[in-house]
């Protein structure tokens, strides 16, 4: 990106921060700089109340939750430093119901003081920041007056975080960074993804993966920024979207986009609003033939409007799989990812040298 500041958005304090180093895009080198988006988490072990009964310890968790296709078959998991530990999965979910579920059950288990460590700034933050007092203040809707998302967990989670308050505590830890049990908690989440699919959808998937792969990208690969990420970004989420690609130079850069609902479609929108070329990856043929009159409008007008469409051969009747097909052959396609509010994907695709500006929002 010409003159363009890559932006890595991480939670501030005195927690694990990632190194700060160059990230290339294409022929240019730009310096990822830390933004402090996320309010530092306000509790920790020394908050919970270890005088609610003689000889009380504190059980420290880890959890985690994975999704593949996001969304597609998930995994959560939970496990404890004494060598307790749960896993599960659903065969179509997303991160965010993984992560959450990986919490409620272990709190569902556990009882006493707990000392929770999770990945998912979602979850952390919600806890420790208390978000869900605004969300019930506005009956459950966000700070954009829309339904919060994961309704259905958050309120048996909310429920625990009132009663037991003052025997919780929640710690961010980045994943993927050689922590033991948090590794251990996605190694059993990933696990429970690998037992959802049969022989067949292994089979299937590989030559899948193997077709779609093969056609090469139409565009100039190092000059492709891909967005992708939440179907319900908040506000400040999209303001930065907003921000990021206006940054970009029309002359040189390419937004690629799967045009999902969500992030995916503003960048579309705003790719041609600044007059920056557009190319649109589809996992099969027309993907929104059932969506409301409004936002199908709005993809036609992205997909008219694109200079590069490429439609790969996914199987529509498991579009979970078809996006995570689609997201394989996408990631080999450009040099670098706008990913909005999902921490987890963005360090996934930074291990694979990815340039990534991660954005974070309640």
């Amino acid at each position: 990106m010409h003159q363009t500041e890559c932006i890595r958005h991480v939670p501030s304090g005195g927690g694990p921060q990632p190194p700060r180093r160059p990230v290339e895009w294409g022929a240019t080198t730009c310096t990822a700089t830390t933004i402090v988006v996320v309010p530092e988490p306000t509790a920790d072990t020394t908050d919970i109340d270890l005088d609610a009964g003689e000889g009380s310890a504190v059980t420290t968790v880890y959890t985690d939750g994975a999704c593949s296709g996001n969304p597609g078959p998930g995994g959560w998991a939970w496990a404890t430093t004494d060598g307790r530990q749960d896993s599960g999965g659903d065969p179509d979910t997303t991160n965010q119901r993984m992560e959450l579920t990986a919490v409620l059950e272990a709190l569902r288990v556990i009882d006493g003081a707990v000392s929770i460590y999770s990945d998912s700034t979602y979850v952390v933050n919600c806890y420790n920041e208390r978000w869900y007092d605004g969300w019930i203040a506005r009956n459950w809707r966000n700070s954009q007056r829309k339904p919060v998302a994961n309704r259905d967990l958050w309120e048996p989670l909310v429920e625990i975080f009132e009663r037991r308050r003052p025997e919780l505590s929640f710690t961010w830890v980045k994943g993927h960074s050689g922590d033991p049990m948090n590794d251990l908690v996605d190694a059993l989440a990933v696990a429970e993804i690998d037992k959802l699919r049969t022989p067949a959808d292994n089979r299937s998937s590989a030559a899948s993966t193997d077709a779609a792969a093969a056609p090469p990208a139409p565009w100039p690969v190092e000059r492709a920024v891909a967005v992708t990420g939440a179907a319900e970004p908040t506000q400040d989420s999209t303001e930065s979207l907003t921000d990021a690609i206006a940054g970009l130079d029309p002359g040189y850069d390419i937004v690629v986009s799967g045009l999902r609902r969500g992030a995916e479609l503003s960048a579309g929108e705003l790719a041609i609003e600044h007059r920056i070329p557009l190319a649109v990856v589809l996992p099969f043929a027309d993907p929104a033939d059932r969506w409301p009159s409004g936002e199908r409008r709005r993809f036609d007008r992205c997909v008219d409007e694109a200079e590069w469409v490429v439609t790969l051969d996914g199987d529509r009747r498991k579009p979970g799989s078809a996006v995570m097909q689609r997201n394989q052959w996408l990631w080999s396609s450009v040099v670098g990812v706008i990913v909005v509010e999902d921490p987890k994907l963005a360090d996934q695709l930074d291990e694979l040298g990815l340039g990534v500006i991660s954005i974070e929002g309640e």
